[in-house]
């Protein structure tokens, strides 16, 4: 965004805040701003978090372009960065700032921020008394004494703490295999090893909730047989809302138990036909066909701005 376009936008007060440039938008992010822009006209802008600095002057906290134009803060921030790939010192300290400023955070930085690591997102969903699969990890352990601990229960589902999109997992069927290939892991972050879920071996089933209401579902099968069902990864998805509701019930209280007003609560199929939570993601995305996802983020947005003062600067 160039800086007379900033000036075009600086008074909108509903913002989308994506991945910085070159990064494409997503397909479900692209028809989402398409949807604000034609709801919100120009209250509506989208910003990326290389277009910002943010600081203090003069005791006041400051929102600048890199021309150094002043931004007055949004009333409502729609953040669409994934929160795996953030960095806790550069687009969360973003989130903070306009936070601080004033701005209604749709998820809140700290949601966000609790998302951005599997484990912790166990560790909340497990204190909430939600039904989540045996997991375990560490913090400086060396990986090679890890995989060779007893306390470490074989088949497990290896992750990546911050992973996202199916990537950076596999099934380990045992311990020796993991001895083999633990100096092949990649180790700039943490791994999670989780229990297997046989009964959900290649198929899960994904809930959009969105101000406590379950608004798509869909389960997700892989077509070739792998671990991970993800469409990203091949998988194919059935629209179901509706069909499971005892499962819905428990992705809204996953999405409560984190603080998130937008979630994709990713659930596991146990073989007595209940679920357990695999996962919840903050910033979810959706096919076309689930199109009860984009009209409740208008609406709840549209709420915002009836209930909220206009932000001070």
């Amino acid at each position: 965004m160039t800086d007379s376009d900033s000036v075009h936008v600086a008074c909108a007060d509903v913002w989308m805040l994506a991945r910085e440039h070159p990064a494409p938008l997503l397909k479900a992010t692209r028809a989402l701003s398409g949807a604000l822009a034609e709801a919100f006209g120009p209250r509506f802008a989208v910003w990326h978090s290389d277009e910002l600095l943010f600081g203090v002057r003069e005791g006041r906290l400051v929102l600048r372009t890199l021309g150094g134009l002043d931004v007055p803060p949004p009333r409502v921030v729609l953040v669409r960065q994934a929160p795996g790939g953030m960095s806790h010192d550069r687009e969360l300290t973003l989130l903070r700032h306009l936070e601080r400023m004033g701005a209604v955070l749709v998820n809140s930085a700290d949601a966000v921020h609790r998302c951005r690591n599997k484990l912790w997102q166990l560790q909340d969903l497990a204190l909430a008394g939600l039904p989540v699969p045996d997991s375990l990890s560490y913090a400086t352990a060396p990986l090679g004494g890890v995989v060779r601990s007893p306390a470490l229960e074989t088949p497990c589902v290896v992750k990546s703490v911050n992973g996202h999109g199916g990537d950076r997992v596999f099934l380990a069927p045992d311990g020796e295999l993991l001895r083999a290939v633990a100096g092949s892991l990649a180790q700039e972050v943490p791994l999670l090893f989780q229990g297997y879920v046989t009964a959900s071996h290649g198929r899960d089933l994904r809930v959009v909730v969105v101000d406590g209401v379950p608004v798509a579902a869909e389960v997700r099968t892989s077509t070739d047989g792998s671990l991970a069902a993800n469409l990203a990864r091949g998988g194919t998805a059935d629209l179901c809302l509706g069909r499971y509701p005892a499962a819905e019930a428990l992705a809204v209280a996953a999405a409560g138990a984190l603080g998130l007003t937008v979630a994709g609560v990713d659930l596991l199929f146990t073989a007595d036909g209940g679920h357990v939570i695999c996962e919840v993601n903050a910033v979810p995305g959706w096919r076309p066909g689930m199109s009860g996802v984009i009209p409740a983020i208008t609406a709840y947005i549209s709420g915002l701005l009836a209930q909220a003062p206009p932000v001070s600067t």
